[in-house]
């Protein structure tokens, strides 16, 4: 049963599929390796669980636990559940939450802290929860699960995440070079666009 998104989430999603052909050839080989981890988990029946990690779990690895999320409701995947988490905790940074609130997301503070929990609303009875943790934290799968490693930092300083199923490194440039600049919006806005687009194309190939 096709999922509903909120209208303006439809439209960002359809705005990001029409960008799919700037995605380079390199990048899409490394994606298609997460599409093939779903489509297998899909085919045995199983449930899919993706986790996102980052250094701090505060900008990029959230947004691709978003997108995630967005993404399998968009195509109709069943059964994904999207977490994210990092090296170390710290919190959903506050430019990152307003990247995610432009993108169009119903954001709700449900404690609000130096580490406030987030419900994130993008389509009717569509939501994920997002906070700081780190990847090994009791709220994310300890098995069976697929790690994408959202930057470079996590990557070189996880070398060994336990009970993976498949490990792939999709690094993204960090927005946070851009905080408290002219510039910091857009590069926010821009991240979140890229992470948005990767992420609806990996279930295009499901």
């Amino acid at each position: 049963m096709k999922q509903i998104l909120f209208p303006q989430i439809l439209s960002y999603c359809e705005a990001r599929i029409s960008e799919f052909e700037s995605i380079p050839a390199e990048r899409k080989a490394i994606l298609a390796r997460i599409a093939e981890y779903i489509r297998n988990k899909r085919d045995e029946n199983q449930v899919i669980q993706l986790v996102y990690i980052c250094t701090h779990n505060s900008r990029r690895s959230h947004f691709g636990q978003i997108w995630g999320a967005v993404a399998a409701a968009y195509y109709d995947v069943p059964t994904v559940l999207t977490y994210s988490g990092g090296t170390e905790a710290t919190a959903f940074h506050p430019n990152a939450v307003a990247a995610t609130k432009r993108a169009g997301f119903d954001m709700q503070c449900l404690d609000e802290n130096t580490n406030s929990l987030y419900e994130i609303y993008f389509g009717e009875n569509l939501s994920t929860a997002c906070f700081s943790k780190t990847y090994d934290d009791a709220t994310n799968p300890s098995e069976n699960f697929a790690a994408v490693m959202t930057c470079s930092d996590a990557d070189e300083n996880c070398p060994f995440i336990p009970n993976v199923e498949l490990r792939v490194a999709t690094t993204y440039d960090d927005p946070k070079a851009f905080d408290n600049t002219p510039q910091q919006d857009e590069k926010y806005d821009e991240r979140c666009a890229q992470i948005a687009r990767e992420s609806l194309y990996v279930f295009s190939l499901v």
